[in-house]
């Protein structure tokens, strides 16, 4: 029987509602504790959910409205800065009743998810970030910027790459890995793109990386990613301003062909310029009472498509194994069994996929001859059937680690 009966979940982005859904559907409290004000989840730009993911919604019920908000998008079509067709990537696998993959924009995923939780039951407190956390014997305690604490028997650290709850597990931990990369994106209407909506194209641009899809009402999602060897000191990428940074796309992508030029001038306003990072391989996920899940335990770059979907199993995984495994330490513990394995898998080839992104002159060439092949040798791997066909089983008891 397990010793948990209360968690502080730290951070709302995706993981935490998911986690506060999932630890309620094993009979455990939560409260979600949010660094940001309310209504400020508006960053980034659009991201895929494959259909490992939507699994993963499945069993907390949590798909329907996610569904709602979003519009499929089985594949991707590569191009290389010439136009030429590379192959075509799936971006998951066909669900039983017919679902694939998904894409929907980042602040939209958030709201429902959100509004979901709360639905049932789940408390979001917000302007909470965290600055301390220590175990007291029989619980841990967490204390805040403004000054407040909030004690539980566990605290799960669903912050992010940039995640507080992984500095105190060990303060020795490693910093995120910038991918080279940084990135914007934008959403604009009035260009004719020449596909089909539901389509997405991505390009292997010259100087830069470029991908969009076209939604439903014909609005152009896009994102860019920009290739710079040294990572951005904080707010060096903030200081340069929207127009500046819109007139640097520019001329990145005037040699290539494709769409490019003309999304990013009919885009009014450009996302917040970021820089890419990911968390490859962390150590330690969990001491004592406290433990880190999604992208505060392992991050994969944007490029895995994979993200959003790993942290929502996690949090069914962890609701699991609390539920399961007598003990919170065997539990987290068993946690990181299952799930070690399978996320820095995915993380290593999403690292190799992002080095492609940031190609020489010469490596653009093998690549552009290369992938084709590797294309259509991967579109059925077994790897693509581990990462795609993944499904948990609520009713499956989780056994202690061996």
């Amino acid at each position: 029987m397990t010793d948990v009966r209360t968690a502080l979940v730290i951070g709302s982005g995706i993981a935490g509602p998911a986690m506060a859904m999932a630890l309620q559907k094993a009979g455990i409290d939560s409260v979600i504790y949010e660094a940001e004000p309310a209504g400020s989840h508006g960053a980034g730009v659009f991201l895929t959910l494959g259909s490992n993911g939507i699994d993963a919604l499945r069993v907390l019920h949590a798909d329907e409205p996610v569904l709602a908000a979003a519009f499929p998008t089985p594949a991707i079509t590569l191009r290389s800065g010439t136009g030429k067709r590379l192959g075509e990537s799936r971006t998951g696998r066909t669900l039983p009743d017919g679902t694939t993959s998904q894409t929907v924009k980042r602040a939209d995923l958030y709201q429902v998810l959100h509004d979901e939780a709360r639905r049932r039951g789940a408390r979001i407190e917000f302007g909470k970030r965290l600055v301390a956390a220590q175990e007291t014997g029989g619980g841990v305690r967490a204390v805040f910027a403004d000054g407040s604490e909030a004690s539980g028997d566990v605290l799960i650290g669903c912050d992010g790459v940039g995640s507080t709850v992984r500095r105190i597990i060990d303060p020795g931990a490693p910093r995120p890995t910038y991918a080279g990369l940084v990135g914007t994106g934008g959403y604009a209407t009035g260009v004719d793109v020449g596909i089909e909506p539901g389509s997405y194209e991505m390009i292997f641009g010259r100087r830069a990386f470029f991908g969009y899809a076209l939604a439903p009402d014909g609005e152009v999602w896009w994102f860019a990613n920009v290739p710079r060897r040294d990572e951005p000191a904080p707010g060096d990428l903030a200081a340069i301003g929207g127009e500046e940074w819109r007139r640097r796309l520019l001329d990145l992508y005037a040699a290539d062909a494709g769409p490019a030029v003309a999304l990013v001038e009919a885009t009014p306003d450009l996302a917040a310029m970021t820089p890419v990072h990911a968390v490859p391989h962390l150590p330690t996920w969990h001491t004592g009472r406290m433990i880190v899940v999604g992208d505060a335990a392992h991050a994969p770059s944007p490029t895995s498509g994979q993200g959003a979907s790993l942290a929502i199993e996690d949090a069914v995984v962890l609701a699991k194994c609390l539920r399961d495994v007598p003990g919170h330490h065997a539990a987290f513990a068993r946690f990181e069994a299952e799930r070690r394995p399978r996320v820095e898998r995915i993380i290593k080839w999403a690292a190799r996929i992002n080095n492609s992104k940031a190609a020489g002159p010469v490596a653009r060439v093998v690549r552009d001859g290369m992938l084709p092949a590797i294309l259509k040798l991967t579109a059925d791997s077994k790897a693509h059937r581990q990462t795609y066909d993944h499904h948990i089983e609520w009713d499956a008891p989780m056994g202690a680690p061996a």
